[in-house]
């Protein structure tokens, strides 16, 4: 079992922390991010299996350590965890002495980065944000996806952990000082996992946020992806597979997707004044100025 758990959120760093956690000497983490085991509450929600498939057995999920040496701290990062309900209860159940690291963003500029990221990953199709959150509920197929206020429960989230963990076995990050400086943040998770923070780090920006350009040009690539069409039949006949798995890739990193649009700074005003109560809570919570950090001085 894994000594720590990068708990999340989405959009909050937990990608680059994960990637240059993995590269310490000391630590393992597998290849396969995002295992979502623990969040059992949630798999009825996900959209989609997690990338690589979806680890469904107690045995599945041991193999995925199964090459971390005896002198490794060992640790895995499922964003979900942090949302779910059952998560921390779970986790504890398999090892309560695990170390429990969680990255927390401004609200407003989080559930932003969080439409793209839905709009990505094809869960969200409404592009304008206000109207999204405004519908609040993703439903697909007659199933709730989620609910982008089920996020902004920081405090509640915390608490969970705090119930089982206690305080000391928890460590609290703040976005903006993660992307101030990656690698003092890392030396301090290094410290708190009690491994050695003098290794060379390699900072890394990992899972940037992106905006879909042309929603048309998205579907014709998932078509290929998925061989659908004679366009699609044609490429898998003419090109090898490797190949035409880059090229798309790189298509649709280069063309259907692009730098984020400006925000809608009325409509992020609104977001504040609605998630301003649960930053004060944080702030008390995590003995922490964050009115003044993010902004909020001013707005009621």
């Amino acid at each position: 079992m894994p000594d720590f758990f990068i708990v999340g959120h989405h959009k909050s760093g937990t990608t680059a922390l994960y990637e240059m956690l993995r590269r310490h000497p000391g630590i393992f983490m597998p290849e396969k991010k995002e295992p979502r085991f623990f969040a059992g509450d949630l798999r009825a929600l996900i959209d989609k299996p997690a990338p690589g498939g979806r680890v469904e057995t107690l045995e599945e999920y041991v193999a995925l350590f199964e090459h971390a040496q005896p002198d490794q701290r060992v640790g895995e990062a499922s964003p979900s965890y942090l949302r779910s309900e059952t998560a921390a209860r779970e986790i504890a159940a398999y090892q309560p002495q695990a170390r429990i690291i969680a990255i927390l963003r401004e609200p407003a500029s989080f559930v932003r980065s969080l439409h793209f990221q839905l709009m990505q990953g094809h869960v969200e199709l409404e592009k304008d944000l206000r109207r999204a959150f405004a519908a609040e509920e993703i439903v697909r197929q007659g199933k709730r996806v989620l609910r982008y206020s089920d996020h902004i429960r920081y405090v509640e989230q915390l608490r969970r952990y705090e119930d089982v963990f206690g305080r000391e076995q928890m460590m609290t990050l703040i976005y903006d000082d993660f992307r101030a400086d990656n690698e003092a943040t890392v030396r301090e998770v290094l410290r708190f996992l009690e491994v050695d923070d003098a290794v060379a780090i390699e900072v890394i920006d990992a899972n940037p946020t992106v905006d879909m350009r042309s929603r048309s040009l998205d579907r014709c690539v998932r078509a290929i992806y998925a061989q659908r069409g004679p366009v699609a039949r044609a490429a898998r006949t003419l090109i090898p597979s490797s190949v035409r798995r880059g090229a798309m890739r790189t298509f649709r990193q280069r063309v259907v997707l692009g730098r984020p649009r400006p925000a809608d700074e009325e409509f992020m005003l609104e977001l504040r004044h609605r998630f301003k109560g649960e930053v004060v809570a944080l702030g008390e919570y995590l003995d922490r100025d964050l009115v003044s950090l993010w902004g909020y001085e001013g707005i009621d």
